[in-house]
């Protein structure tokens, strides 16, 4: 035993948060909970701008060092340099403040990535707490986690070997969405490999409760979808082409179609025009439900779902595309006009599921 814990190498784990007071301290413990040996662990809290007492919450824990940031715009990309800057171990564990580490995972993750010397970073399963609380956090369950084996992009729980993250210059420090997987591609095209192994990683609490809390989350990820993209593209590469795509031709030509049936009419009262009308109307509505009509089934077989909720999850698919679409063109106005979108340190806020709103 005492050999095998002088072999484990040191990990340095990064929690980034704002204004995380009501998650802060599981997710803390959660990691001095784990069975990798505590002395090999060294923990640094960043914190973005908190208003709140989440730097209480992390002083006056055990080990932990608190770095606080003070950035008028935060940024995870910025939170998480500045954590894994601060160290100097041969791997970094990145967590969000509102994880809860499984106390199997480290030892499991260093062992899979300090055993190939091409894995540049290694990421398991992340599960909702309470995915019966409500539909958002189900969805949320249902596409944290791609399919075992090499994969193109991480998220924010990951466990990253220091030369990679070295050698790629980390996180984007500007980007509000789309950071983790933007690090990815570079990483992977500094000749390294990405793994994600079916084993459980970490717990999240998701706590999105309403329709407004969904409708947010599309817009970032709509945004970060073109971000994301644009650095991409000049690099030549296809990563989120087709999720891109599919954005603009679903969402903007739903817009499209549902203006011009609208429009026409006022063009005069001629039954072509109401004709052509009709058709537009239908063609927006195919376009826009084409998860919701066709799918099912396939989302009953390849998700392991029943009928009743493979066809909402095709609600979802079909529907998430419109806010989605405004994050893109949010994007690509700030783009034109040198305004990025960006994070207000009083409205970030951590939220549990089994509190109230």
């Amino acid at each position: 035993m005492h050999d095998t814990i002088m072999t484990l190498p040191e990990i340095d784990c990064v929690i980034i948060g704002v204004n995380c007071s009501s998650t802060l301290e599981a997710c803390i413990d959660s990691v001095r909970s784990s069975d990798y040996p505590q002395e090999k662990l060294h923990l640094y809290y960043v914190d973005g701008g908190s208003t709140d007492s989440s730097i209480l919450v992390a002083g006056q824990c055990t080990g932990v060092e608190t770095i606080s940031l003070d950035h008028e715009h935060p940024t995870p990309g910025a939170g998480r340099n500045a954590g894994w800057r601060a160290g100097s171990s041969p791997f970094v564990q990145f967590l969000d403040s509102d994880t809860i580490v499984d106390e199997k995972w480290l030892k499991q993750g260093v062992e899979t990535i300090a055993a190939n010397d091409a894995l540049g970073a290694v990421f398991g399963r992340r599960n909702e707490m309470h995915p019966e609380s409500s539909v958002f956090n189900w969805i949320g369950e249902l596409e944290w986690n791609p399919v075992a084996g090499e994969s193109d992009c991480f998220g924010g729980d990951v466990l990253i070997r220091r030369e990679s993250l070295e050698r790629s210059g980390g996180y984007d420090e500007i980007l509000v969405g789309g950071e983790d997987p933007e690090l990815s591609r570079r990483i992977i095209r500094g000749g390294w490999r990405i793994v994600h192994i079916d084993l459980p990683m970490t717990r999240h609490d998701l706590a999105m409760k309403t329709v407004s809390q969904y409708l947010r989350r599309a817009f970032r990820s709509g945004y970060g979808f073109a971000a994301v993209r644009i650095r991409e593209a000049r690099c030549g590469s296809a990563f989120w082409s087709y999720h891109l795509k599919k954005i603009e031709v679903k969402g903007g030509g739903f817009l499209c179609c549902a203006a011009l049936a609208l429009l026409l009419p006022f063009a005069g009262s001629s039954p072509i025009l109401y004709l052509l009308s009709s058709i537009m109307a239908a063609i927006g509505t195919v376009l826009l439900l084409t998860p919701r009509l066709f799918r099912v089934d396939k989302f009953m077989q390849e998700l392991r779902l029943d009928r009743n909720s493979a066809r909402r999850y095709a609600w979802h698919c079909s529907l998430v595309v419109l806010p989605q679409l405004f994050g893109v063109i949010r994007f690509h106005a700030g783009f034109l006009l040198g305004r990025p979108l960006c994070n207000r340190r009083k409205s970030l806020r951590t939220n549990l599921s089994n509190t109230a709103s």
